[in-house]
């Protein structure tokens, strides 16, 4: 079979796990074993790992407590078959969060998920990070991958400045620059132009996320990013870009 150099499978699989919002958990039942599937909300760390809110009141959570191990399927929802559409199989563990870590899962699952905020400190949910083991790609016929964690896993080597500072620079982004978030969605990620506001939902080295209602988009930048100076001269470039294309 001919290479098909318009696919990207690292691309398309990094960009569905930043951009998909729900997906399809599938655990063992912690009685027998047997298989058991469940519809969850699904939100994205800053390296690209699944993040989870989900109640020790549910069937899947009690399932991870007795055995961690989970596939989560994410997929296109494209329009038509749904089998023409990409989808991905990460395969894994789900791990509660530590004390370290639980603020910055709960501040990137509620960026993604603002209406979970409702119910997140309630005492019976918690916040799971899936560790990933392996990732399994079906784009198409001839597009089948698997892909190992250092392959989707944004690199976050010396970027704890970025880090650090994203919770500023969202909120400086949706106070001061709803204009060129609309360029970026419109121009550069091909979104249909209309009413709606586009608000940032989160920024990593690789990229930024962006969100109007339920449609949710992935600007990668054209360059590594490790610092908010860095990410000011990318956005500034991309802006540029958007504004130099035709409508």
């Amino acid at each position: 079979m001919r290479p098909d150099p318009e696919f990207d499978p690292q691309a398309l699989t990094k960009s569905l796990l930043r951009r998909r919002r729900q997906g399809a958990l599938a655990t063992l039942m912690a009685e027998g074993g047997a298989p058991y599937c469940s519809l969850v909300n699904v939100a994205s760390d800053v390296d690209g790992a699944p993040i989870l809110l989900i109640s020790r009141l549910a069937v899947h959570t009690r399932n991870i407590l007795a055995d961690p191990r989970v596939s989560l399927m994410l997929d296109e929802r494209a329009a038509g078959d749904p089998l023409e559409g990409a989808r991905i199989m990460v395969a894994g563990a789900a791990q509660e969060g530590t004390e370290d870590a639980l603020p910055g899962l709960r501040r990137r699952y509620l960026n993604a998920h603002p209406d979970a905020e409702n119910f997140a400190d309630f005492p019976d949910f918690g916040f799971f990070r899936v560790r990933i083991d392996g990732v399994h790609l079906v784009a198409g016929f001839g597009r089948i991958v698997d892909l190992m964690p250092d392959r989707v896993l944004t690199d976050m080597t010396d970027c704890s400045a970025l880090i650090e500072a994203e919770p500023d620079i969202i909120a400086h982004m949706n106070a001061e620059h709803l204009d060129a978030m609309k360029l970026y969605a419109t121009r550069l990620a091909g979104t249909s132009p209309d009413d709606g506001i586009w608000r940032c939902t989160g920024c990593d080295p690789d990229g930024i996320d962006l969100a109007n209602g339920l449609e949710v988009v992935r600007i990668t930048f054209p360059a590594r990013v490790r610092d908010p100076m860095a990410l000011r001269t990318i956005l500034r470039r991309l802006a540029d870009e958007a504004r130099g294309r035709d409508h």
